[in-house]
Parts: structure tokens; sequence; C-alpha cells
């Protein structure tokens, strides 16, 4: 019997500065992710949005507070889905939503992260050209941040970095670079995709993986090359083709240890007749069994 998905919107823009992902959980429920999920044969649960403040109602000095309280939420949104036996997706929104995503699904099962992105997202406040928040996360969810962000849901870090994966990272800081090779977190980037290809990445990231109850994707959609997916706020040239990343989906369903989703970054105020957002829904249908044959 398949699960029951639990379609979560986190339309949060607090973490970055460019306006636009917010309107992102609209944009995959209007390219149809619910019809396209229910016709593979699950039922469909949307718990609608978190409450989170326009970011124009926000000091910039109250942006971290604000933050953690819709992580907070986000966070209690995910532990529940999990304790349901659902497979949460939760639609961003910019990719500071995953302090609560992966710390709520994480929160009684032992969870593997597989982080496909064309950054890192490894930076700390001290490190950060931006100050954004969003380019931090997985420095938060290891421990290393804003005590109020790393103490979300519980106390602490909530992933080890063992347990993560980077798949299609491009755009590094410098001493965000530095910080990554010492974390302990395994890290594909564009080079080792070209070499390698993608089959073996995915393969490989699972391996590294399967010894854990699940294994939660977060999809940056800025991780796929800006020709094929325009609406992002951080376009990097060089990214994953259309085909790579389906390919990379459909290795991930094949092991059915995927337990939850994010798909973050989407961008309608700069996508072309929201394109971007329907390849996003596509590649959600692929991690979650559709087949070619």
């Amino acid at each position: 019997m398949k699960k029951k998905i639990d379609i979560i919107g986190i339309p949060m823009d607090l973490g970055q500065s460019q306006r636009g992902v917010d309107m992102g959980p609209g944009a995959l429920r209007y390219a149809d992710l619910s019809l396209r999920l229910h016709n593979l044969g699950y039922e469909i649960i949307d718990s609608g949005n978190i409450d989170v403040p326009i970011r124009n109602t926000v000091e910039k000095s109250n942006l971290i507070s604000e933050i953690q309280k819709a992580s907070e939420l986000v966070y209690t949104a995910g532990r529940n889905s999990i304790s349901k036996g659902y497979f949460p997706i939760f639609l961003g929104g910019d990719h500071s939503i995953s302090i609560g995503t992966i710390g709520g699904i994480s929160h009684q099962i032992p969870t593997g992260v597989i982080w496909i992105d064309a950054h890192g997202d490894f930076n700390t406040l001290e490190t950060s050209p931006s100050a954004n928040i969003h380019g931090m996360t997985l420095s938060i969810l290891t421990g290393n941040g804003p005590e109020n962000l790393v103490n979300v849901g519980r106390p602490g870090r909530k992933i080890d970095a063992e347990n993560i994966v980077i798949i299609g990272v491009r755009s590094l800081d410098n001493k965000e670079k530095e910080f990554l090779k010492d974390s302990g977190i395994k890290v594909y980037t564009m080079r080792d995709i070209d070499e390698q290809g993608i089959d073996r990445i995915a393969r490989k990231a699972i391996k590294l993986l399967e010894h854990l109850e699940g294994i939660h994707v977060s999809l940056d959609i800025d991780s796929i090359d800006p020709s094929e997916a325009p609406g992002v706020g951080t376009p990097v040239s060089g990214g994953l083709s259309y085909r790579e990343s389906h390919l990379m989906m459909e290795v991930f369903a094949d092991t059915g240890k995927v337990s939850s989703m994010d798909i973050v970054e989407i961008n309608p105020i700069i996508d072309q007749q929201n394109r971007t957002a329907d390849i996003a829904v596509e590649l959600a249908a692929s991690l979650l069994g559709k087949k070619i044959l």
C-alpha cells in the first residue's frame, strides 16, 4: 500500500534577498502537483501553507527571529506528518525552510539527507558575503550557526555530517569551501557528475545512506541548468540537465528508501510560463515512482 502524501506549503523568502520565492508553493500547486501524484496512485493531503510574515513587513534585525518562528511551525508539521506515516513534500520558499523540514522529519527517525543544489549552503554569519540565511542551512542543521536556529525543535544539530550527501554543487565561497572539506559531508560536484555520470553518483549517494531508516531529498531547483529551469533566484550556469535530473530521481525511487522531500527556490516572477515549477513537479513524480514504461 502506498503512503499518503502530505503537501505542506512554506511561502518563505526571509532567508534571502530576492523577492519571489514565497510564491513557489502556489506555482507548484498551479502546475498540478496533487493531480500528477494522485495519478500515480497516491492519496493526497494538502495541509495548506505555514504562516510566514511578508518580508517587507519584517525589520532586518528581526529576520532571524522570524525565520526561527516559522521554522518551529515547519518542524512541528514535519514531525507530525512522519509520525502519521505520511510522505511529506515541503514546498518552498527559499532553502532556509529546511531548518524546519529536516529537523521535523528526523525527530524520531534516523534520516539521511541528499541535498541537490548548485550551492553548498554551508556558510555561517561570519563567512557569508551576503549574510543570507538560505546559504547557511546545512551549517545550521549540523549545529553551527545562530543558537536560536540551531535549537529549532530540539537542542543541537539535527543531522550528522556523515549522513549528508550534496549533489550538483558548482558555486562555493572560499571559506565555505574550506569548511565543507573538513565537515565530513560527502560532496559530488558537477565535475564529478561530468566524469562519472549521474547514474553512478546517485547510486553512490544511496549506498552511503542506505543504513538509515529514511532518506530526505532536498531539491533546490537551481541545481538544474538555468537554460532549462530559469525561474530561480540564484542561477548558476553549468548545472544538471533535464534528463540527468530525472534519471537521478528514478534511481532514488528504485530504492524505496526516500521518505520525504523539499522543493525549494522556485521564483515565478522570473520564470517563463511556469516552466520551472512544471519541471519540479515532473521530478517529484519521478521520485515517487513514475516510470517511462
